[in-house]
């Protein structure tokens, strides 16, 4: 059985009858990469959200399990301790909290309530050692950790920084969120090499992307079209290149 089991899943905005998601129907397992394509309004960072547990969005059909257990009934810290974790498509900034207290408060997050973790704080200079070496991989000045979370960042910087808290957290299934938006090709090949560098057997990745560029870096296991809610066609890596060519009307099919 995949860890993570998508069947039939429908959403819509919560207090309101556009239903968003019509069917999903995806299964992921660690060691796995799966590529999301759609165009605008489909419903791809409607998954994300639905996953995580967003509460603006309220599932109203099918069931998600993440290792056998049900993800809908859980609350977003809890699916975070589970191992799930969400790059943001629109990195939120938090004054007055600088990085590296927020990334060793999420680290020590997990320790005390994830069901692998050891109930006890990361030690300071396990931390650092640990920090240190996932700035130094993405290629991000040291000086960044004691700024305030996102606060003046570029957008680059802030993807960066996306990918730094996926590498300190090791979570099993990263749901990347059009982490390739608004990012130059110097900042958009960094953060891939990060996401591909944390990616291994330990973890799976559901990448959410409009475009084939930031598959250009990062080679899909599995691509899957997402159109008007529901999935309408999945495939191997040469479906992206497919899509580049032709666009989305030229591999979906005439009844959607």
């Amino acid at each position: 059985m995949a860890d993570l089991v998508i069947r039939n899943l429908h959403a819509r905005i919560a207090d309101s009858d556009q239903e968003i998601l019509r069917g999903i129907d995806l299964e992921i397992s660690k060691g796995e990469i799966h590529a999301v394509m759609g165009p605008n309004g489909s419903g791809k960072s409607t998954l994300s959200h639905v996953l995580m547990g967003h509460p603006g969005y309220e599932v109203t059909d099918g069931e998600v399990l993440f290792e056998g257990q049900d993800l809908l009934e859980l609350e977003v810290d809890e699916r975070a301790r589970l191992g799930l974790f969400l790059c943001f498509q629109y990195p939120y900034t938090i004054p007055g909290v600088s990085v590296a207290s927020f990334l060793r408060t999420a680290v020590n997050a997990h320790r005390k309530g994830g069901p692998e973790g050891t109930g006890e704080p990361i030690r300071i200079p396990e931390f650092r050692k640990k920090l240190q070496a996932n700035m130094e991989l993405l290629k991000i000045d040291r000086s960044m950790s004691s700024r305030y979370l996102n606060e003046g960042f570029s957008g680059g910087e802030k993807k960066r920084l996306e990918i730094l808290q996926l590498g300190m957290l090791e979570p099993k299934l990263a749901i990347l969120d059009e982490t390739d938006s608004g990012l130059d090709i110097d900042a958009l090949r960094v953060v891939a090499d990060g996401v591909n560098h944390y990616a291994g057997p330990n973890m799976g990745v559901l990448l959410i992307t409009h475009y084939q560029r930031i598959l250009n870096y990062i080679t899909p296991d599995f691509v899957h079209v997402l159109v008007g809610g529901r999935i309408v066609r999945s495939g191997g890596a040469e479906l992206a290149h497919e899509l580049e060519k032709t666009g989305y009307t030229g591999v979906v099919p005439q009844e959607v």
